[in-house]
């Protein structure tokens, strides 16, 4: 994938009726389906069933089986309740005749109410200061691990700036949080709040564990450690535009038992909140002969 319109494209199933979906997966790298494209799809399933003037305000999710890269993905959606305010529904995603993921997903009507949010440090790096995953293949590629280079040599539609960035031939541990600007690429399309929470559904799940792997990050690595997403939840706020640089914020304050867990915000560049994560991940070492 090279932009958004091809994003999109994926993202949006194909109807088979009653309530029934089918949706086709495009790797980023990983010999399994991207998590963040299952959430993603299966938002966009449950949206297929939902009256025009409701919108997604949170998600709660589990990852139950690895998905198969080249199957389709069929979606199947649930009407748990339309209430006067609310609207709930269960999405189960399944390969092979087995349930893969379950999501479920509760849609509200604009209301008017109080306000408040929390806020990024105003100093924080800018993304014209920094390099974006692309730069540091470029400039860095042939001294990087092979599966990093390979990670990194994928073609994706975000353009991804860490605002730290590690160096991987002198790991060190580093404190438990993670923050990454990010933008779509290509030409910017007018998207309804819809398409536009399918799409940030899609980012959540890109750097949210390398909070958890921080402490740690001079012994353990994706290279060397089995990680898997294992659950996941958004909750959606604000409305926002794709029209200029966002900050991903990530803080961990877990990781006990091969699991990690990972929480945090995420920011319009002019410091609105539009969306809260959370994630708990599987970050298992692995022995020696594997």
């Amino acid at each position: 994938m090279k932009n958004s319109t091809e994003l999109i494209a994926l993202l949006n199933l194909e109807d088979l009726g009653n309530h029934n979906f089918s949706g086709n997966s495009i790797t980023i790298g990983s010999p399994f389906v991207f998590g963040g494209q299952v959430l993603a799809q299966a938002v966009n399933a449950a949206y297929k069933t939902i009256p025009e003037d409701r919108i997604l305000h949170s998600l709660h999710s589990y990852f139950l089986e690895a998905g198969d890269l080249t199957i389709p993905i069929k979606y199947h959606v649930d009407e748990m309740r339309n209430g006067g305010s609310f609207s709930t529904r269960r999405v189960t995603a399944s390969q092979h005749d087995k349930t893969i993921f379950i999501l479920a997903a509760s849609f509200h009507k604009k209301e008017d109410g109080f306000e408040h949010q929390t806020t990024f440090d105003p100093n924080i790096k800018q993304p014209e200061e920094l390099f974006s995953w692309d730069d540091m293949l470029e400039q860095f590629g042939d001294f990087l691990p092979k599966s990093m280079k390979y990670f990194l040599s994928i073609e994706r539609p975000i353009e991804f700036k860490p605002v730290r960035i590690p160096n991987p031939l002198n790991p060190e541990d580093l404190p438990a949080n993670e923050e990454v600007w990010f933008r779509l690429k290509g030409e910017k399309h007018e998207m309804d709040f819809r398409t536009k929470q399918e799409i940030l559904t899609y980012i959540s799940d890109y750097n949210v564990l390398n909070a958890a792997f921080n402490p740690n990050a001079s012994k353990h690595n994706f290279g060397n450690t089995q990680t898997a997403s294992l659950d996941h939840s958004m909750w959606f706020f604000r409305d926002f535009d794709f029209d200029d640089w966002m900050l991903f914020s990530a803080e961990s304050p877990n990781a006990f038992g091969a699991r990690g867990l990972s929480k945090g915000n995420i920011f319009t560049r002019d410091g609105k909140l539009i969306a809260s994560f959370a994630q708990e991940g599987l970050l298992r070492p692995k022995k020696r002969n594997q």
